[in-house]
């Protein structure tokens, strides 16, 4: 008997941080003996609490770790902007998702700051119009959906490749674009 016929898990654990654009969620692994494989001096009732229980919280702490992570990237002054123009984190990240999808054929998503107003919006544009040139908005944060940027990994499923995408924005980058336009 395995490991995976008492807690129920047939699935393995990926790395931390391992490749950030097909990040899914953690899993318990499965121990590769029976729990009673290190008897007589650890037994078994020993390594399976340990394993589904203190492991377990352990991967499920990693995940919830994960999912916090996103948001403390983008912190400080551009976090707040976000919250007072979209509501939050999770509705700006909504909406740019639900405008990047809306985009027919090829284009971008945006992140843009409107300079008159003193506010983040979301934007699309088709094709390569540019984002300055034809909404006045300056780019903080882009997202191409040309079919090229994902096709190979997610086929015709540009949402799936939109939630992976937020793994690998750069926080930092977006955070000195905010702060240079707004001077």
């Amino acid at each position: 008997m395995l490991s995976r016929a008492v807690c129920g898990t047939g699935r393995q654990l990926a790395p931390a941080l391992g490749y950030l654009g097909s990040r899914q969620k953690h899993s318990l692994p499965d121990l590769p003996y029976d729990y009673g494989a290190l008897e007589p001096h650890i037994n078994a009732e020993i390594m399976q609490l340990h394993h589904c229980k203190h492991h377990a919280a352990y991967v499920n702490n990693l995940n919830v770790t994960e999912e916090k992570y996103q948001e403390a990237l983008a912190k400080g002054e551009l976090l707040e902007a976000i919250k007072r123009d979209f509501g939050s984190f999770e509705k700006f990240k909504e909406k740019l998702m639900a405008a990047s999808v809306g985009v027919q054929g090829s284009g971008w998503g945006w992140l843009g700051f409107n300079k008159e107003r003193g506010q983040l919006q979301i934007a699309a544009c088709p094709n390569q119009d540019p984002l300055q040139g034809t909404t006045g908005l300056i780019p903080l944060l882009g997202i191409d959906v040309w079919e090229h940027a994902y096709y190979l990994q997610y086929k015709n499923a540009r949402p799936d490749y939109l939630k992976a995408i937020w793994n690998i924005i750069n926080w930092e980058n977006v955070t000195e674009r905010y702060m240079a336009c707004k001077k």
